[in-house]
């Protein structure tokens, strides 16, 4: 098992600390959650806990952002996209600000902190937003490649990590492109689309189907805003039919993201993996997945049933 995407951050802004002195970070009082408090170690005179209070966070990032700092702002994705949503908006894309909001503790994976905590709408909130770049990272390597690339970019950007250790599947030294999926399985006879912790579970998916004589391809979609068309149009025209898996709600998330994209373009069969129009509730991370189907197996079921309609 390689290491949640939260504690690559937390390495990867060391790094950049000490690669660009305009780098600043700053926290809700979560940094030992977030794992921003290995920057505040190294670098305590370019840390600012903001305390309990998301929206000011947000405000002072911005702040930090128009006198030519290179602020990432982090928190938990519910209260980074919920609690501070109008500060985003209007504070931080409506001037094109240059604030990195690097947000962990996304999705059901939370566990044990229960449905207030589950941010599972904060993908849809983002990525209608003027001006922002949203990322969702599968692991540890991707998240490193895409804070890096967010310190270079100037604009606001959106990085969703999460609480749980993933398995390794981006390789040493990638290059994060925004705009651009990566392909972790050629396939013929439908594609499944994924991002986040469902990257993995896709890849398991398509292995178990080639055993049932299923050919999937399967596209690592961590770049959700802007999103990779060209791919998407290709599979659509290459294998017939699309699953997107996102440990998010279905509703605007990754799955509406692209189906804008292929009812515009390319029509074909498409299904959904992800929560339904539901909030979460507490429980053990993998019992939570299991009980709404944000499994391989369900992915593998799913795909079954979706060829059946090309």
């Amino acid at each position: 098992m390689g290491k949640a995407t939260r504690d690559a951050y937390g390495e990867v802004l060391k790094e950049l600390g000490g690669e660009n002195p305009d780098i600043v970070v700053l926290d809700a009082d979560l940094s030992s959650s977030t794992k921003t408090q290995v920057f505040a170690k190294a670098y305590p005179d370019r840390f600012f806990n903001t305390g309990i209070a998301e929206a000011n966070m947000m405000g002072v990032a911005a702040g930090l952002a128009a006198a030519g700092k290179i602020p990432f702002a982090s928190t938990f994705a519910v209260f980074g996209a919920g609690r501070a949503y109008e500060q985003i908006r209007n504070s931080i894309c409506y001037p094109k600000l240059n604030v990195k909001i690097a947000v962990t503790h996304s999705g059901l994976t939370v566990g044990e902190d229960g449905a207030t905590h589950q941010m599972l709408e904060d993908i849809s909130l983002m990525r209608a937003l003027p001006n922002m770049t949203v990322i969702v990272p599968a692991d540890g390597e991707e998240t490193k490649a895409a804070v890096r690339w967010a310190a270079s970019y100037h604009g606001p950007v959106y990085i969703r990590m999460g609480r749980a250790k993933c398995e390794d599947i981006t390789p040493e030294g990638h290059v994060f492109t925004p705009g651009c999926c990566t392909t972790l399985r050629e396939g013929s006879d439908l594609t499944i689309i994924a991002c986040g912790i469902m990257v993995e579970k896709a890849v398991q998916a398509s292995d178990e189907l080639a055993k049932q004589g299923i050919s999937a391809r399967v596209l690592n979609m961590s770049s959700i805003k802007p999103i990779d068309e060209a791919a998407i149009n290709k599979a659509a025209s290459e294998t017939g039919a699309i699953l997107t898996c996102e440990e998010h709600t279905v509703k605007g998330g990754l799955g509406g993201a692209v189906a804008e994209v292929l009812c515009l373009n390319k029509p074909v069969p498409m299904s959904m993996i992800g929560t339904n129009d539901t909030f979460g509730e507490s429980g053990k991370a993998e019992d939570l997945l299991k009980k709404y189907n944000l499994t391989s197996e369900h992915i593998v079921e799913e795909a079954v049933k979706l060829i059946t309609r090309k």
